[in-house]
């Protein structure tokens, strides 16, 4: 096994690979990387069982030459110290060459590593997705939903199934979900999925947040392809494979309250500046509570007092409120990851009273949701 290559293309695919390793697994060889040479091209693998990305390096590509020299073959290296000897090497041209002992040999520049490598026949097989079910859609569009909803994942595995984003797909509308049972994040968008349909399809809160971290940029479409325990996202470089969660995700549209008693109308950054500094004085509280209280028409009280250390007071002008006067208080940390992921200038809170589920929204009525459960303190 033998081939040529540049240091920056190699460097970005192992970085894409070492998201999947892991050195704590049980089966000692997926601590390694696999390496695979073929006629065409260079295939990095890792894999911990949970993710498995595969990332591929075409021999050439838009009249590039990414690949020279190449002699098929495969090898698997440890992971602790290739990528470290990769990012180090002191020029750009690296030769890469492996005996049939095992053996391989970097070189770059007056450099020269031997390391010990493993057989790669005795990798596990990553397993192969067998489906039609495929959709597509642009990767700017999952990286924001995977944003706008993840980080409301379950930090508890009490409740296995919620350490995970809930995936739906009804009638070309595609649906992320995530609840810790305090605070949920949805959002949906259409998509053109051919009258393709699935529910509780549930990716470990893990596994997504490492998809975000991969998926290019500059790349335009991710294929998705859903089986009944596997998910696999699918670039033109990339194979991004994760295990899905047993169990039924719970019922969450009921929570959705479906009447509103009071409306706040407000500036998102005036709001997230306000709650931020209220949240001074309440975090040794355990949950950072802050308290709203709205007075006339566009008057926000926001305050919060902890008997150690002293209170805040704050006077807040919003664009508008309607309904009812009300008092209540919630975790100033939920609401400002809800307010800084919804990422719009202008949002709509609807209230039912101190102790129901409140909701933040854009105002320009964008399909995404925060639920936010209020914490009882008057």
């Amino acid at each position: 096994m033998k081939f040529t290559i540049q240091q920056s293309t190699l460097m970005s695919s192992v970085q894409d690979v070492m998201k999947a390793i892991s050195s704590r697994t049980a089966t000692p060889i997926l601590t390694g990387m696999k390496i695979e040479a073929k006629e065409n091209g260079i295939v990095l693998t890792g894999s911990d069982s949970d993710i498995s990305i595969e990332s591929y390096i075409p021999a050439e590509s838009d009249d590039n030459v990414n690949v020279e020299n190449i002699e098929p073959g495969s090898i698997v290296l440890h992971a602790r110290y290739f990528p470290e000897i990769i990012r180090k090497l002191p020029e750009n041209n690296v030769e890469f060459e492996a005996d049939e002992n095992f053996r391989v040999t970097i070189r770059s520049g007056k450099a020269e590593f031997n390391l010990n490598g493993q057989n790669a026949e005795e990798y596990p097989q990553l397993p192969i997705v067998h489906t039609d079910n495929s959709f597509e859609m642009p990767i700017a569009l999952l990286k924001q939903m995977i944003k706008q909803t993840s980080f409301a994942v379950s930090a508890m595995e009490t409740r296995p199934i919620l350490t995970g984003v809930n995936i739906s797909l009804k009638d070309n509308i595609l649906n992320f979900t995530a609840t810790d049972s305090h605070r949920l994040a949805s959002k949906e968008i259409p998509v053109e999925a051919d009258g393709l349909a699935f529910s509780n399809v549930v990716i470990p809160g893990k596994s997504i947040n490492e998809l975000n971290k991969t998926l290019d940029d500059s790349e335009d479409t991710v294929e998705i392809y859903v089986t009944n325990n596997q998910i696999l996202f699918k670039t033109r470089h990339l194979n991004f494979l994760s295990r899905l969660l047993d169990g039924n995700y719970p019922e969450t549209s009921r929570l959705i309250p479906n009447q509103v008693k009071t409306v706040i109308y407000a500036k998102t950054k005036d709001l997230i500046s306000t709650i931020d500094r209220a949240s001074l004085l309440a975090r040794e509280e355990r949950n950072n509570v802050v308290k709203l209280s709205t007075s006339g028409q566009q008057t926000l009280e926001i305050s919060s007092n902890s008997p150690e250390i002293g209170n805040v007071t704050e006077e807040l002008t919003v664009t508008a409120i309607e309904g009812e006067e009300l008092k209540i208080s919630f975790s100033s940390k939920y609401v400002l990851d809800a307010l800084k992921a919804i990422d719009v200038e202008d949002v709509k809170i609807d209230f039912t009273g101190a102790m129901r589920p409140f909701i933040i929204r854009p105002t320009n009525e964008e399909k995404i949701l925060q639920l936010i459960l209020p914490v009882r303190t008057y």
